[in-house]
């Protein structure tokens, strides 16, 4: 390898005179100085292909809000749901409680980790896996298998039932607390390998720390309720009530088998994942014995054609993406023909979605549900509608749009059940699943912390 090449005065001469001799970029500076960039940028053309309008479009309850928290996938998952129970019971507006859900994801998350930490006792503390897991400690994203788990092991509940507690939207500091003990754990567990304690003597340490965790979540969520009565009034005024439900009872009552049927489709076109192969990740999960967070890799036009079929049968769609790139929020559009930053700072920003993957320029942030689509005549999208979890303040009352192209850019991943998918989808999702390290960019949905409002 060559020394390393010191920038030079010389250098540094020629660049400012090259800058000094471009009036585009004297423009721009003069624009920056008062503007963002975003606004400098935008290119007024591209808001007809913005207009809130599609060909199809299901009519869904109003747009929830996470707050400050990072469950934009546990949101997403739990209005699909709601759909489902509004539409058993008759209501004009419904949700499920995402704080019992976030309660027991919580807990399960942290069962996983110390598990995972007996499970890698004997790995130095440098190993990159150990320093990985311990680095990360336990968030509040998640994926659609990790939802899916906690849903058919607790059940769900109303919100009414279990409201939400200061703590519950706002986790930052909640995280912070856990993920301490957690190491503090982790450190003692590892202590006592090296002393030469045996797994019972580990196995009561892990079980006393799991206790106190227990107790911390129920003085930051409330104590889940195992039993409860669930009163309500339909759309005609008529008062119900249903008395002694079980969670478990509760949730089987309208969830019309989608959590069993439902597999996660990724776009990913990088050369470590080829299309129409299942992948899983490496200690991703919550739910020791659930079922293992799957993806089954297609090509972009194959995952429309599958999303496409499940909306015109008027089912929406859990998906996740990278909403920080080319997005607006008050009007609620992510559109990459938006912003012209090529010509204003005379750079090429091209990058291909390979190479946004590869070289850590995109993941998966937030999760959100599809409950439209525009079509031109051969069938083709030209712009999504969205259900977001950021509150009804921005875009149009809560509902945004994506543009085609953002969506072909930015989306990696969406739910579809198995009936929408074709024989040959089928089958390769019957292959044995590559296995894939924790820190795949496949797996960062479930890395999301406290953030809500992710900025745009």
């Amino acid at each position: 390898m060559k020394a390393p090449q010191s920038v030079t005065s010389e250098q540094i001469r020629h660049f400012t005179g090259a800058y000094r001799q471009n009036p585009c970029l004297q423009a721009m500076t003069h624009a920056l100085s008062k503007h963002s960039i975003s606004d400098v940028t935008f290119v007024a053309e591209s808001c007809p292909e913005t207009i809130y309008a599609f060909s199809i479009d299901i009519p869904t309850l109003p747009a929830t809000s996470q707050q400050s928290t990072g469950r934009c996938w546990l949101f997403a998952g739990l209005n699909l749901l709601r759909e489902k129970a509004a539409k058993k019971y008759n209501l004009e507006t419904f949700e499920l409680s995402q704080n019992y859900t976030a309660f027991w994801d919580k807990f399960e998350k942290i069962n996983y980790f110390l598990e995972t930490i007996l499970d890698l006792l004997d790995r130095p503390l440098e190993d990159r896996l150990l320093h990985y897991v311990l680095s990360i400690g336990i968030q509040d994203g998640g994926q659609w298998d990790m939802l899916a788990a906690v849903l058919k092991k607790y059940g769900a509940v109303p919100k009414s039932v279990m409201p939400e507690t200061y703590q519950s939207s706002h986790t930052g500091d909640m995280n912070r607390l856990i993920n301490t003990k957690l190491r503090q754990c982790a450190a003692q567990l590892r202590e006592m390998h090296q002393n030469g304690a045996d797994i019972s003597c580990l196995r009561a340490k892990k079980e006393a720390a799991l206790q106190e965790l227990f107790q911390f979540l129920c003085t930051n969520f409330g104590v889940p309720p195992t039993c409860f009565d669930f009163e309500y009034k339909d759309k005609d005024g008529a008062y119900h009530i249903e008395k002694a439900l079980t969670p478990q009872a509760f949730l089987e009552g309208f969830e019309d088998g989608l959590l069993e049927e439902s597999v996660s489709l990724i776009h990913s076109p990088t050369r470590d994942k080829p299309f129409d192969q299942t992948y899983t990740v490496e200690y991703l999960g919550n739910v020791v014995e659930g079922d293992p967070v799957r993806y089954l890799n297609l090509t972009m036009e194959e995952m429309k054609q599958a999303i496409v079929c499940q909306l015109q049968a008027g089912e929406p769609v859990w998906f996740g993406s990278d909403v920080g790139k080319f997005g607006e929020r008050d009007s609620g559009v992510w559109n990459d023909k938006a912003y012209d930053y090529s010509s204003a700072f005379s750079m090429d920003f091209s990058i291909s979605k390979e190479q946004q993957l590869d070289y850590l320029d995109s993941a998966m942030n937030h999760a959100m549900v599809i409950t439209g689509v525009s079509l031109d005549e051969a069938g083709t999208p030209t712009r999504w509608k969205i259900q977001n979890s950021w509150g009804e303040d921005h875009g149009e009352k809560g509902y945004y749009l994506m543009s085609a192209s953002w969506f072909d850019r930015y989306v990696y991943q969406a739910v579809i059940r198995k009936k929408y998918l074709t024989a040959k989808q089928l089958a390769a999702l019957e292959t044995e699943a590559s296995v894939l390290p924790p820190w795949d960019p496949m797996g960062t949905l479930a890395l999301c912390a406290s953030q809500a409002n992710l900025a745009l």
